[in-house]
C-alpha cells in the first residue's frame, strides 16, 4: 500500500504530557498505511516546542501561531498541512495500526465531509464502579448511546476525527472560544464546526465508523466524582452557547436523542443490576446518570440566561433612555439660552 494523501494533527500543551505524545505520535507512524505527513503543533509552550524539535525530528513541529487553545492550535495545524485529508488525535491517545486506512477508505464517496471512530478509554487504574458507560463522554470517549455501526452522524469527536481540507478551509476553521484552553472544561470547538459544515453543506455527511480505533488515556483525577459534576455543568454551558450560535434544532439534535433514549435505558439498566445481580454499584451509576443529566440541564439553562442577560444589556447601551435623552436635550436647550 502506498502513503495516504492525509496530514495527521496532534496539538499539545502541557511536558507533563511527554511520555503520552511519545507514544501517541509512534502510533501513527506505525500506520499499516502511513500518513503523507505527521505535525505536532505545540500551544504557547516554548519549551514544549523545543523539545519536541529536538527530541522527534521525523515529524513537523510548528507553534499554534492564533490565540491560545485547542481551537487555534488545530487551526495552526491545519493551515500548515499538506495532504487532502487532514486528521486530528489528542496527544494523549494511541491509534490502532489501521486506524487511517479506515478513516480514509470511507472518502471514496464525494459526499463525505468527515469520517470520525471510536475512542476506547484506558483508565488510569480501576474504571470506578459508578462510572456509567453512558457517560463516557465526559472523559472524551465513545459513550453508550452513539451509534455500533457505521453510519451518518451529527458531529464526530476531537480526540478521532477527520476532514477534507477544502471543506475545513471552506468553511473557515475551527471558532474559537469554543475549543478547550489549557486544561479547562468547556470542550465543544469540534461539534460547532462540524455542525456549521452541515449547515454549509446540505448534501453533505458526517460519517462514524468503529473499527476506527483509538485508545484514549484517562487520567485518575477524571475518574473523581468532582470532575464528573463539574464536567456535566461546563457541557450545559457549551451547550447554551452552541444553540444560540446555530440555532435549539442543530445545536441540541443528538443531545435531545441520548436524553430521551439512551439515559433512561442506562438508569434502568442500573436498577436491573441491583435487583438481578445484587449489584450495589447499579444504583450508584443510576445516581450518576441522573445527576450528570440535572448538573447538565442546570448548567445549560445557567448559560442561557446569562446570554439573553447579556443581549439585553447591550441593548441598553445601544438604544439610550427616551427619558435620558428628553432630560439632556432640555439641559442642552436650557444652557443654549442662557
Amino acid at each position: 500500500m502506498t502513503d495516504l494523501d492525509i496530514s495527521v494533527i496532534i496539538c499539545a500543551y502541557s511536558e507533563a504530557r511527554w511520555d503520552d505524545l511519545l507514544s501517541a505520535v509512534s502510533s501513527v507512524q506505525k500506520q499499516t498505511c502511513p500518513p503523507r505527513e505527521i505535525i505536532v503543533v505545540v500551544d504557547h509552550n516554548p519549551a514544549l516546542f523545543n523539545r519536541v524539535r529536538e527530541n522527534i525530528p521525523q515529524i513537523g513541529a510548528i507553534e499554534n501561531t492564533e490565540s491560545q487553545g485547542l481551537s487555534g492550535a488545530r487551526n495552526s495545524g491545519v493551515a500548515a498541512a499538506k495532504g487532502d485529508l487532514v486528521a486530528f488525535l489528542d496527544d494523549d491517545a494511541v491509534a490502532a495500526p489501521d486506524w487511517l486506512v479506515q478513516l480514509s477508505a470511507r472518502y471514496t464517496d464525494p459526499h463525505v465531509l468527515g469520517v470520525g471512530g471510536s475512542i476506547e478509554p484506558i483508565w488510569e487504574g480501576e474504571r470506578p464502579h459508578w462510572f456509567p458507560e453512558e457517560f463516557n463522554w465526559v472523559v472524551g470517549c465513545t459513550y453508550r448511546g452513539m451509534p455500533q455501526v457505521r453510519g451518518t452522524v451529527r458531529n464526530l469527536i476531537g480526540c478521532n476525527m477527520s476532514f477534507r481540507r477544502q471543506v475545513y478551509e471552506e468553511a473557515g476553521g475551527f471558532r474559537t472560544g469554543f475549543g478547550q484552553v489549557g486544561a479547562g472544561w468547556l470542550r465543544c470547538d469540534e461539534t460547532e464546526f462540524c455542525i456549521r459544515v452541515r449547515q454549509q453543506r446540505a448534501e453533505g455527511v458526517l460519517v462514524y465508523v468503529p473499527e476506527a480505533q483509538v485508545h484514549h488515556r484517562v487520567p485518575a483525577e477524571r475518574a473523581r466524582w468532582n470532575y464528573f459534576r463539574s464536567r456535566c455543568f461546563t457541557e450545559g454551558l457549551a451547550k447554551a452557547a452552541l444553540a444560540q450560535l446555530l440555532g435549539t434544532r442543530d445545536g441540541l439534535s443528538s443531545e435531545l436523542t441520548y436524553t430521551l433514549s439512551a439515559l433512561p435505558w442506562g438508569i434502568l439498566r442500573g436498577l436491573a443490576d441491583v435487583l438481578r445481580q445484587r449489584d450495589p454499584s447499579g444504583m450508584a451509576r443510576s445516581v450518576a446518570i441522573t445527576t450528570g443529566l440535572g448538573l447538565t440541564a442546570l448548567g445549560y439553562l445557567l448559560g442561557t440566561f446569562r446570554i439573553i442577560f447579556a443581549r439585553r444589556q447591550e441593548l441598553r447601551v445601544a438604544v439610550p433612555d427616551p427619558d435620558q435623552q428628553n432630560q439632556s436635550s432640555h439641559r442642552t436647550t436650557t444652557i443654549a439660552s442662557r
